[in-house]
């Protein structure tokens, strides 16, 4: 888990996927109480969820990078 609290970390993790609880729930296989708690840090994510969280990170990272700003060079 990264070095902010879990519960930020989840919540980053949802916003950056652009979705609610309900359907980040849903893409996770767990209920929108079980979001709704990670992200108030009443519980922590553990075992297969955590792995699901991390797996899903990883998959929304190359949508994070932002395009190059007009007037730098790209590279080929």
């Amino acid at each position: 888990m990264p070095e902010t609290p879990p519960g930020e970390w989840v919540k980053r993790i949802r916003r950056r996927s652009g979705l609610s609880q309900a359907a980040f729930a849903r893409r996770l296989g767990v209920r929108q109480q079980t979001v709704s708690e990670w992200e108030t840090g009443r519980y922590a994510p553990r075992g297969a969820s955590l792995t699901v969280l991390r797996m899903f990170e990883e998959e929304i990272a190359p949508y994070d990078a932002s395009p190059p700003q007009s007037g730098q060079e790209q590279e080929p």
